[in-house]
């Protein structure tokens, strides 16, 4: 308890220095001043120099860190757009430094390359911007790959070549898998740009669930494809087109033809540097096993299995293979096969190594090498569970170097030559702060700032915001929190306490970084008198394989108990009113949200619970069986964390809002659940958000914010 209260009086002190008096509206809850903002922007280096260059208001800058020039205004670049016919910008664009002469713009459908001496733009390649998605722009030849609807087109120099079927089941060129396993993409330009690697998936015996669209005269149904836990999966191949011939070719990926295959996972994908082979991660639909496989992108054959791995649990790839510079027959590998991220060298034999990275921390990214791949560049939580800090790693000593020492979270880009880093990051009580610093043998040997976020925040009353640590529930294991507590708190006076929960897998929302990884929401709640407190329990991220897969088969029940620690810890400050305690979350959250407030009526007298999950046999199969195998798997697992069998357990005020055209966590879930509470006898408010999906975007994001804090000011405070 030291640790947290010396972190408590720091905090304090900061955040003290600037509190004024000013309270924040609830409109400015979407406001965009309100977040740290600088007139700089786009910093980044000059080619493949230790150079900087930047955009200050309309004026771009290049030179040495603090002795940049300007080189290019707004007027300027508007004036030779107006010249060659093109639209003018409001803005400066996003750019791409090329060298100390010229920048690379897209506008206008263009690929523009300005010429400073000149003053001069020149057209290096044009991309189609209308009625398409998913635009992925390869930067050797500019060409372009993009769908429109199910079918994906890809445009070279005013050639399209069309990869199209009839079937809307039938989608290409899109992200497959409902985005896990780190999926974001469907299309994958080779390293040399000839050769197009894509997703097909086949959605047709996938059963239709049904959305409606209900701004028509009549409404009508818009159906989707939503594979549930223990149904029947959609089938992905991946295809191979080759911009030389205009041919495209299907890796062999089904070898075996069972249904079993058919339903593997495909991701991870990693083009082989001479452009000879893809690599795939495949994973069993069980996701405990999985497969580096290697196929020849001449006739998509399948040549070798590179290596496996298992789990009792689940084995979870998220990161491609990464090959070292100047070696294509050595590569990069992500895995938590020793309980925690840690990166592992491999040839293309499939014989590891060495392991690069060990410890109990997670290795949370790879950023990139220096100009001999002598060394890596990484991101870690090494030395601050809450933070990410980028360390320098030698492949050949494996001697790790921080390189980012003020606590914080950290972004930083590397030097082609890995002697200067762009360091961009913020902490509790740093809005945001970006370095430019160069070190020599891993040493830093100078540091300039190039801008400093001021605080919006610094005319308003401050919450004061603790960082602190708990055990779990089994005694052991250190818990990460966040209180933020109401200005000017009076002696002696008690307040309402709202715990704020996600506590699912991927998730960490206490952070080092500005405002501890809270909101302004928060703000607003704190400044009304409610103190607001959230804890990562275990079954949340980057902290080891155990501390996330603990809760295997039995989502809710590890993670309540954790919740419960946290309440326990709440009680014993005397500023918390036990009488006045509220729960909310949104999605996994909202799911805990009412897990916990069947579970203990005596302690929450208000729930709020958005887009809950009620039943997991409804959650998608990626996710759900992950985490909880099938319902034929795993019955008791299914049946013993339902929310309908606990909706007779309900006393006192619960909220449940949900989306409309929820296409996550699908409207069916809550509907149920009222339904169980009327069946039961049970009062339960109900909200709904008409066209909006699983989360309230956009300025209707307002109205769910005053939504809830009527709801605690009718019925918690």
């Amino acid at each position: 308890m030291k640790k947290i209260v010396l972190l408590s009086i720091t905090l304090t002190l900061a955040v003290s220095v600037f509190a004024q008096n000013k309270m924040l509206s609830s409109k400015q809850l979407m406001s965009g001043s309100l977040y740290p903002q600088s007139s700089i922007r786009g910093v980044q280096f000059v080619g493949s120099t230790n150079q900087i260059a930047y955009i200050q208001d309309t004026i771009l800058y290049m030179g040495q860190p603090g002795k940049a020039r300007a080189c290019l205004t707004l007027a300027q670049l508007n004036k030779v757009l107006a010249a060659a016919d093109m639209e003018t910008l409001r803005y400066f664009p996003a750019f791409s430094a090329v060298n100390s002469k010229e920048i690379s713009i897209k506008h206008d459908g263009k690929v523009l390359h300005y010429n400073f001496a000149k003053h001069a733009l020149t057209t290096v390649a044009s991309y189609p911007t209308k009625a398409v998605a998913h635009l992925d722009m390869e930067e050797t030849g500019y060409r372009s790959a993009y769908t429109v609807g199910t079918n994906l087109y890809v445009y070279d120099n005013g050639k399209v070549f069309a990869i199209e079927d009839p079937d809307q089941d039938i989608v290409f060129g899109q992200s497959v898998h409902r985005n896990e396993f780190g999926i974001e993409k469907g299309t994958f330009w080779s390293p040399k740009g000839s050769l197009l690697a894509f997703y097909r998936m086949d959605q047709s015996m996938v059963t239709d669930y049904p959305l409606v669209n209900t701004t028509a005269r009549i409404a009508r149904e818009q159906p989707f494809k939503y594979p549930m836990a223990g149904m029947k999966s959609h089938e992905v191949t991946i295809g191979i087109y080759n911009t030389t011939n205009d041919t495209v070719l299907y890796l062999d990926t089904r070898r075996d033809g069972s249904v079993a295959e058919r339903e593997n996972y495909l991701t991870n994908i990693c083009w082989d540097p001479n452009e000879e082979y893809l690599y795939i991660a495949k994973i069993n639909r069980e996701q405990n096993h999985m497969w580096l496989e290697r196929y020849d992108v001449i006739d998509g054959l399948f040549d070798t299995v590179l290596f496996e791995e298992q789990n009792s649990r689940y084995v979870e790839p998220c990161d491609p293979m990464v090959f070292i510079p100047g070696h294509p027959d050595q590569f990069l590998w992500f895995s938590m096969r020793d309980g925690y991220k840690h990166l592992y060298l491999y040839n293309t034999d499939g014989e590891m190594l060495k392991q690069v990275t060990h410890g109990n921390y997670e290795v949370e990214g790879l950023i990139g090498f220096d100009a001999k791949a002598e060394n890596l560049f990484i991101y870690a939580n090494k030395d601050n569970p809450t933070g990410r800090a980028a360390y320098r790693v030698n492949l050949a000593t494996l001697e790790m170097t921080l390189i980012t020492p003020v606590e914080g979270t950290h972004t930083v880009s590397i030097s082609k030559d890995g002697t200067t880093v762009i360091d961009r990051y913020s902490s509790v009580n740093v809005p945001g702060r970006c370095n430019v610093v160069k070190f020599k043998a891993g040493k830093v040997v100078s540091e300039k700032n190039i801008y400093d976020l001021a605080s919006p925040l610094s005319d308003y009353a401050m919450p004061h915001i603790e960082m602190g640590s708990i055990k779990a529930a089994d005694g052991a294991t250190d818990l990460y929190y966040r209180l933020i507590t109401p200005p000017n708190m009076e002696a002696g006076k008690k307040y309402p306490t709202l715990v704020y929960v996600y506590g699912g897998p991927h998730s960490q929302l206490v952070t080092d970084s500005w405002l501890g990884g809270g909101n302004l929401y928060f703000l607003y709640l704190a400044q009304q008198g409610y103190v607001v407190f959230t804890l990562d329990n275990r079954g949340t991220d980057n902290r080891g394989f155990e501390f996330e897969s603990c809760t295997h088969r039995q989502l809710g029940s590890i993670e309540m108990a954790d919740q419960m620690e946290g309440v326990k810890f709440l009680h014993s400050l005397p500023y918390v009113d036990k009488d006045r305690m509220g729960v909310e979350g949104w999605s996994f959250g909202g799911f805990m949200t009412i897990t916990m407030k069947l579970a203990h009526p005596e302690v929450f007298k208000v729930g709020c619970a958005g887009g809950p999950v009620i039943d997991w046999k409804w959650y998608e199969i990626m996710y759900g069986e992950r985490y909880m195998d099938t319902p034929q798997e795993n019955p008791d697992g299914y049946e013993g964390n339902s929310l309908l069998n606990k909706a007779k357990d309900l006393q006192g005020r619960l909220l449940v809002i949900h989306g409309a055209e929820d296409n996550t966590v699908v409207w069916q879930n809550s509907i149920e659940f009222i339904d169980a509470c009327i069946k039961a006898g049970k009062q339960v408010d109900y909200f709904i958000y008409p066209h909006h999906e699983h989360n309230v975007r956009g300025y209707d994001r307002l109205h769910l914010y005053e939504k809830m804090f009527d709801y605690y000011e009718t019925f918690l405070k």
